[in-house]
């Protein structure tokens, strides 16, 4: 793949054998956002967990200090009284069964979290098949099937997100946007991985981070320090 010049010169100010330490890392993936828009600051953390066994699955998800510098589309399925409750919490869609035909058949996702009440879990359960492979099933280890919606919608809006294994074991979470200070994404990478520490499966021995690495959506990856974990 040919990399632009923007690219190869941010590239030149990081030592791809070296690990560095999370400030450090941050400054230089600032450093290295060239484009014209606003990149995502993404982390990527490559775990030692077998996602095959329940036992060893990783999912769960946490609020971002500092949000993530996206504004997130929230969809909600509820019923009575949830409905109008959802609603006045700032939720972008409200709506039950009549909402499936649209998402099905029109392939309508103007969305990017899917709330629900446990009520309307046989309801979503029929879009298992549009929204799973996107990774926006609603879940209980999410925070997403509950009956309190205004605090589901309060903290998504506030910046809450979803952490999961991917089928190579690895963990892809963004952690703000590379106009963010240092601080900024510091404080929101130390509340990712605290949470990520604390999920670590019991059947996990050795070491549980294999690798952690800090990238723009453009920029080159640098590596964090992961043997402490």
């Amino acid at each position: 793949m040919k990399h632009g010049k923007k690219y190869v010169e941010a590239a030149k100010l990081i030592d791809r054998a070296q690990q560095y330490e999370a400030a450090e890392a941050i400054s230089l993936v600032k450093k290295s956002a060239t484009a014209k828009f606003d990149e995502t600051v993404e982390v990527h953390i490559r775990t030692s967990c077998d996602g095959r066994h329940a036992d060893q699955q990783i999912r769960g998800a946490v609020v971002l200090p500092h949000g993530t510098g996206k504004t997130v589309k929230v969809l909600v399925f509820a019923k009575g009284t949830k409905l109008d409750e959802a609603q006045a919490a700032g939720a972008d869609h409200v709506g039950g069964e009549e909402l499936i035909p649209k998402i099905q058949n029109e392939g309508w996702l103007d969305f990017d979290v899917v709330v629900a009440t446990p009520d309307m879990m046989g309801v979503v359960g029929r879009l298992g098949k549009v929204l799973g492979p996107k990774g926006l099933m609603p879940n209980p280890k999410a925070g997403t099937v509950t009956m309190d919606v205004t605090k589901a919608i309060n903290d998504i809006k506030a910046g809450k997100i979803e952490y999961r294994l991917d089928k190579a074991n690895i963990i892809h979470c963004p952690i703000g946007k590379a106009s963010f200070s240092e601080e900024q994404l510091e404080q929101n990478y130390t509340a990712l991985m605290e949470a990520i520490v604390k999920a670590k499966p019991a059947t996990v021995k050795g070491q549980y981070l294999k690798s952690i690495s800090l990238a723009t959506t453009m920029g080159p990856g640098v590596k964090v320090v992961s043997n402490k974990y």
